[in-house]
């Protein structure tokens, strides 16, 4: 995890655009670079480094002796590099995994260097003997990358959109930040001038399609047919292989665990591959929650289970309402679920970050997205439309829950690990007949359940426990978090606010007085900046006017059976 940032054909001085790189240092928190572009005096790349492989050589941006005319910056983890230099006789000059990069793109081009990428990456890619910029983004968007093009040609990237909202250009306010969307790459031409002119944007990998890297994964072909126990066997067996591949670090890794199924199921298969590979320190878990908070009584019984080290974060009403400003301005978002549940990892990362030596965490997003954990996928009209809103919900994670994800680990140089986001086990279960993947018997994500009963990996009571919202969880069952923050905020927001919301906010106007606070706090970081969020999140299929599921009739807690 690191922060990317590059400008080409700034008109103002380097020296001041640099100050804006300065906005992302959270994101590498061990070493700064800023490098100017031979023969292109207004191009720069600056690079905040978080040391997770190659401490030695791995600063950015990448040069090597045999491709001495590419610049690359990279934000991200490649799994597959070692597989690859096999498969092709590639010649490392490093051991940093996105070295494979350069080497890749030489061989076949940016198609090819982009479609074979195992891993999570953001990337610039400079070629100056054929005067191209590249920009890459993996397909889920893991790794965040935000741009701006001006009509002269000036341009800047970034990790986040803070790093470039207050650059400075001759011509115009520097227009229109916007996310570069995911599983896409984009051809620039660079002008001898250090503009450039974008040629072509193009995506080159689907969630539902097989991506070109399985031709050189280390777990081979799997049986085919849709009979329940080779299905159970095909996800056990890649989503073991999802979490085995991204144990490559130099640095502890932890894992957060909420006592949730999908933290649950990460955290036991990451415990039990650690102790195959002779990791020699325990794993250290870790789950946030009020006194007694279902989360934190569930994490408990699962650390015991598969015998971590369990550290608990407890949080108190005051802590949890004085982060919500830094929290927004981390997100770069006013969307009320992702603000409502960054709140508890933003202050678990913070304690990470103090009180342990854990850089690389495992978490569990992803799976309610691909699995239909959500509560209103009991709602769904029938399985082929279930089928698409999982869809939709995967293509769109980089504007939520890996946005969430990503922003309040990285706020604290933290390198986060999302194992149900790989690639390959993604299109598997997206290739399953869609009325095996809906929920059965009143639970949600039955097959990925089914898949886990017979391993012993967890606690019954676990692998079966209802779905519970994570910004509910980590309250009490009596009152959840977000009625917390709404007894708060209705002290700060007058009703007169509220009625005249739509005027002054016309683009998703808020609906309630904590939609409106958030989007007060948000417009005082980001102004007018309010179309990176093109919706809010909310269930589908019911009448909801609040994304906690704890206003859905279907929500049901242990405690309450």
């Amino acid at each position: 995890m690191c922060g990317i940032w590059a400008l080409f054909g700034s008109d103002e001085c380097l020296s001041v655009q640099c100050l804006s790189a300065m906005k992302i240092a959270h994101r590498g928190p061990d070493a700064f670079r800023f490098e100017n572009v031979n023969g292109f005096t207004n191009c720069c790349f600056g690079f905040h480094r978080l040391a997770v492989v190659d401490q030695l050589y791995g600063m950015q941006p990448i040069r090597v002796k045999k491709f001495p005319y590419l610049w690359l910056c990279y934000n991200g983890e490649i799994y597959n590099f070692k597989q690859l230099q096999k498969q092709f006789g590639f010649d490392y000059q490093t051991l940093v995994d996105g070295e494979v990069i350069l080497h890749l793109y030489n061989r076949g081009g940016i198609e090819q260097t982009a479609s074979m990428l195992d891993g999570v990456f953001a990337f610039i890619l400079l070629d100056t003997a054929n005067r191209k910029v590249f920009l890459a983004r993996d397909t889920y968007g893991v790794r965040p990358l935000f741009k701006v093009l001006t009509d002269d040609g000036f341009l800047g990237v970034c990790s986040e959109a803070k790093g470039l909202i207050n650059l400075k250009h001759s011509t115009s306010l520097c227009s229109k930040v916007e996310p570069f969307l995911p599983g896409h790459y984009e051809v620039l031409d660079l002008k001898p001038s250090g503009k450039v002119a974008s040629v072509e944007l193009v995506k080159f990998h689907s969630c539902k399609d097989e991506p070109l890297h399985v031709a050189c994964d280390t777990v081979e072909a799997l049986p085919s047919g849709f009979d329940l126990e080779t299905v159970k066997s095909n996800i056990r067996i890649l989503f073991e292989n999802a979490v085995r591949k991204r144990l490559m670090a130099h640095r502890r890794i932890g894992c957060l665990l909420s006592g949730g199924l999908d933290s649950s199921l990460v955290a036991a298969v990451l415990l039990k591959l650690m102790k195959e590979i002779n990791i020699n320190y325990p794993l250290q878990t870790f789950a946030i929650g009020m006194e007694n908070s279902p989360d934190l009584l569930a994490a408990r019984k699962v650390a015991a289970h598969i015998g971590s080290e369990h550290h608990e974060v407890i949080l108190n009403t005051e802590e949890g309402i004085q982060a919500i400003e830094e929290v927004i301005f981390s997100l770069e978002t006013y969307d009320i679920t992702t603000i409502r549940a960054s709140i508890g990892m933003y202050l678990v990362s913070k304690y990470i970050r103090k009180k342990t030596d854990s850089v690389v965490i495992f978490s569990g997003e992803g799976s309610d997205e691909l699995t239909q954990g959500y509560i209103y996928f009991h709602k769904a009209p029938s399985p082929e439309e279930a089928a698409e809103e999982s869809e939709r919900l995967l293509k769109e994670l980089y504007l939520f829950d890996v946005l969430r994800a990503d922003r309040t680990t990285a706020a604290h140089g933290l390198e986060l690990r999302v194992p149900f986001l790989d690639h390959r086990f993604t299109s598997y279960y997206l290739s399953l007949p869609a009325e095996l993947r809906i929920p059965k018997n009143g639970i949600e994500k039955y097959l990925l359940r089914l898949s886990f009963e017979d391993s012993n990996l967890l606690p019954k009571e676990i692998l079966w426990r209802p779905k519970e919202a994570f910004s509910d969880g980590i309250a009490s069952v009596k009152k959840s978090w977000f009625s917390i923050l709404q007894d708060y905020i209705d002290q700060q927001v007058d009703d007169l606010l509220l009625e005249k919301a739509a005027e002054k906010y016309p683009f998703n106007p808020p609906k309630t007085k904590e939609s409106y606070y958030y989007r007060q706090i948000f417009e005082k970081h980001y102004s007018g900046r309010s179309s990176w969020l093109p919706h809010y999140w909310m269930p589908r299929w019911v009448k909801a006017t609040d994304p906690s599921a704890r206003t859905l009739k279907h929500y049901k807690s242990a405690t309450q059976e």
